[in-house]
């Protein structure tokens, strides 16, 4: 749709599939909501629970089950603010998170809110000592291999520099995220284009390669810690919504890792060498990564053969 001339509003996509706490987040954000807002809730699949109470700034769609890729890339369609925040449909948001983030984004930054466990019966900031999880980090697809059986690339805490840099950076570059919340202009958001469907699955890797396309193109991941997220984890005690085939995903995980590793995206600046440079050290990439880069990673390989050249690699280590 188009977006008219001046405006600033928020549209903010959430995609549930089988969410309890759907309607606590949608009533949740328009509480805390400065400015003008509309939420976006893209109904994955049928639900046992009921959808949100009807009113005005919500749009709900129903869709059949596809997957988190395309219910995401379905409210996009649908939203019509200046600005884009995608939020799990189990998160608290801090007051005034809206115009916090509109304040502190540049046009070609991500930008994600400092973000907490949620306390999903208080509805509010778990208490517990880990606090805050702002800094994250991309693990390496050889570490994954070997610890985890297969060829993925995630967004780990990183709880060392969340420490070294806790007073002093309210506004600040981080390598990954976890991919509960995220913020950018609507401007980003169409250059960098819908989520790609087509082998990554419905769920695997959305959080690479919206963060790996801005970083690669000279934008920035950028965490404010002037506005929050409490994002529940889920687990056993409170079930899962998105629970992808185990196939499909490891399948998404690996093809989305062999695409950034062999940098085949067409719209890089820098080289994914160049990006993993810039931030070594950094927790499960080699020490040696750097200067036996091609070598663990191939140029114009294969999947298949950059998972040998890493066991290989990790033999001689």
């Amino acid at each position: 749709m188009d977006v008219g001339e001046g405006m600033s509003k928020l549209s903010v996509i959430i995609p549930a599939r089988n969410e309890q706490y759907l309607n606590r987040t949608v009533e949740d954000l328009f509480a805390k909501a400065a400015g003008e807002i509309e939420v976006i809730a893209v109904l994955d699949g049928p639900s046992e629970y009921l959808p949100p109470t009807e009113r005005k700034g919500l749009t709900v769609i129903r869709k059949v089950q596809e997957g988190l890729r395309p219910a995401i890339n379905a409210g996009a369609d649908a939203a019509t603010g200046k600005y884009l925040c995608k939020v799990d449909a189990h998160t608290a948001v801090s007051p005034g998170f809206d115009e916090t983030l509109k304040a502190d984004c540049a046009d070609n930054w991500l930008l994600i809110p400092r973000r907490y466990s949620l306390d999903a019966e208080k509805w509010a900031i778990e208490d517990n000592p880990k606090g805050p999880r702002d800094y994250h980090y991309l693990s390496c697809p050889v570490w994954s291999l070997r610890e985890r059986d297969d060829y993925s690339m995630h967004g780990l805490e990183w709880p060392q520099r969340t420490r070294e840099r806790m007073i002093g950076h309210d506004l600040d570059e981080t390598m990954s995220w976890q991919g509960s919340c995220y913020f950018m202009a609507r401007s980003h958001y169409e250059w960098l284009g819908p989520l790609v469907e087509e082998n990554w699955g419905g769920f695997a890797g959305e959080p690479q390669e919206i963060g790996l396309k801005t970083q690669l193109s000279g934008g920035h991941i950028m965490v404010t810690k002037r506005c929050w997220g409490a994002h529940l984890h889920k687990g056993k005690r409170y079930g899962r919504g998105y629970h992808p085939d185990k196939a499909e995903n490891s399948a998404g995980h690996e093809y989305n890792a062999w695409y950034w590793m062999t940098d085949q995206w067409p719209g890089r600046r820098v080289s994914m060498r160049s990006f993993i440079e810039r931030w070594m050290p950094i927790p499960t990439w080699p020490a040696d990564v750097l200067e036996n880069w091609d070598r663990y990673f191939p140029p114009g390989a294969t999947l298949a053969e950059l998972k040998a050249a890493s066991l290989r690699e990790t033999a001689h280590a």
